[in-house]
């Protein structure tokens, strides 16, 4: 069977739904599952982390918006991760872990042979958490790490916490997305992760919508992006007192640096990381939440002989669009609205 997408969002499950589920993943006929916003048991929850433990084809799991409602189902996921193989990208966004659960998480997700993209956004985080998730970003040789890390709407996370990441951050020879947006992050934060970008050889993009700063920041990134090389391409500083001017000539700045990259790079050869591939994608936090709107799209196909999918970046600004490769330059777009 071709590898397929099982998205269900905001449906209270049924233990044959359930069932439908764990077999499909036993099969290793599925490649991305969402069950965004769902109501399961804790039985059928655990049923559904072995049988992900088992998948070999498993490349994105979506468990956004409350799946993971408490510890016990944090241990059911974390035994789940030790074992599988195959997981690239895994959404928690919404989910009560607290520092208790990324404890328990922890080693599972450090140690993961596969995982590069991980969403912690509106995870109730502290301190203790995020001093744990700056081991998932090791200094340069050290191990592979986390290429895209999302931990929007963590409020709890003290100064000291942040400037503890940006030092991560600047070190780090994987991370190419940081998704900071709707965090009390202030001035004197931003002008350390300046400091972080400009260090970092690969950091990309960098979301800071909402996260309580000014024109003083502002500056600080203008004279970074002005005045020194840096590897950023889309800075995100809407829903902050800033002057859209200085935005503007931060944007043109960064927007000039991608034609010049352009320019100098040699003809891109085709395949899963060309075009389009490179944009990046995720579900974009939104602090007011609609109401779920459930989504059916079971076991939709991918084209062709099933390959293992080369990683991609979830994030951008278009909320509602997830994107996955067969290997083979086929594309499954697949809607998981926040």
């Amino acid at each position: 069977m071709l590898p397929a997408s099982i998205q269900i969002t905001g449906e209270l499950l049924s233990a044959a739904e359930v069932q439908d589920i764990c077999e499909s993943l036993k099969e290793d006929s599925v490649q991305l599952l969402s069950v965004r916003g769902c109501q399961l048991s804790d039985r059928d929850f655990g049923r559904i982390c072995r049988s992900v433990a088992e998948s070999r084809s498993l490349a994105q799991l979506n468990l956004n918006l409350g799946v993971v409602s408490s510890i016990n189902r944090t241990r059911h996921l974390a035994d789940a991760l030790r074992t599988n193989r195959s997981l690239q990208t895994l959404f928690l966004h919404g989910s009560p872990l607290l520092d208790a659960g990324l404890v328990t998480l922890n080693s599972a997700l450090s140690t993961h042979p596969a995982l590069v993209c991980l969403d912690l956004g509106d995870c109730m985080l502290g301190d203790e958490a995020l001093g744990l998730i700056c081991g998932m970003l090791p200094p340069d040789g050290a191990k592979s790490g986390l290429r895209e890390l999302t931990l929007s709407a963590n409020p709890g996370i003290s100064s000291k916490g942040w400037a503890r990441l940006t030092i991560a951050v600047a070190h780090s020879s994987q991370l190419r997305v940081l998704n900071l947006d709707y965090n009390p992050l202030g001035d004197q934060i931003a002008g350390m992760l300046a400091v972080a970008v400009a260090s970092s050889r690969t950091l990309e993009v960098l979301d800071l919508e909402g996260t309580g700063l000014t024109n003083q920041s502002a500056q600080v990134f203008l004279d970074m992006v002005e005045n020194y090389p840096t590897s950023l391409r889309v800075l995100v500083l809407v829903e902050n007192d800033i002057n859209p001017e200085l935005q503007q000539q931060i944007c043109d700045l960064l927007s000039e640096g991608e034609e010049d990259d352009d320019r100098q790079a040699l003809p891109l050869q085709p395949g899963p990381t060309s075009s389009s591939a490179l944009m990046p994608i995720r579900d974009k936090y939104q602090p007011i939440r609609d109401k779920y709107q459930p989504i059916r799209d079971k076991y939709q196909p991918i084209r062709d002989q099933y390959q293992p999918p080369a990683w991609l970046p979830h994030s951008n600004s278009s909320p509602q669009m997830v994107l996955l490769t067969s290997g083979l330059g086929e594309s499954l777009l697949a809607e998981t609205e926040m």
